[in-house]
């Protein structure tokens, strides 16, 4: 069963890999999983929350902070250490196949640290706002599953990683916008005020 499900994971790898390439994937999918091509964005929010919620912008920055460091602490410390997958282009009986569109680097695979960083954040971000701005449930969940599917594009995750990465994040991401909204200085938060 386990070796299905490995299989699985390497031919869906594949089919992403190279099935879906082409020049102008080539292009944008390594500038996705690039944290200085969403500089723009994460500048944008800092300012937004801190001009328009002052006090509470500074709360929300900080707990959007510990979930970054949480799901990166977890993904990166403690689980890939224990599971020592490899990457797809370090994998010996693969690497040969797969396109490389950036280093590979040195890590292990599983989970993956952008998609749990990514999928934290949308998550958290999207549980403290999305009473005021519904919005952020389609536009927040693309943001994190286009960085997290350019991970599988450029050759450096499997599937099973990004799902692992995802869900990991998610759950951090819960937990602190819970922690967050049960805070007395949101009472009123959720009532749309």
């Amino acid at each position: 069963m386990f070796e299905q499900i490995i299989q699985f994971d390497q031919n869906l790898f594949f089919g992403i890999n190279q099935g879906l390439s082409n020049p102008f994937f080539d292009w944008l999918m390594p500038a996705l999983r690039n944290r200085f091509f969403w500089t723009p964005l994460y500048l944008f929010i800092v300012i937004f929350l801190v001009r328009n919620y002052s006090k509470k912008g500074w709360l929300i920055l900080l707990f959007a902070g510990l979930t970054f460091g949480l799901t990166d602490y977890f993904s990166s410390s403690v689980i890939k250490p224990s599971v020592e997958r490899l990457r797809p282009c370090n994998d010996p009986e693969i690497k040969k196949e797969v396109r490389n569109l950036i280093a590979c680097g040195t890590g292990y695979s599983f989970p993956s640290s952008h998609a749990a960083n990514h999928f934290g954040l949308a998550v958290f971000l999207i549980l403290v706002f999305y009473h005021k701005w519904r919005l952020i449930l389609p536009i927040g969940l693309f943001w994190a599953f286009s960085i997290s599917f350019a991970q599988i594009y450029v050759g450096v995750h499997f599937p099973l990683d990004i799902m692992g990465g995802a869900l990991l994040g998610s759950m951090i991401g819960y937990i602190m916008s819970a922690i967050l909204l049960v805070n007395k200085t949101f009472k009123e938060w959720g009532s749309g005020n």
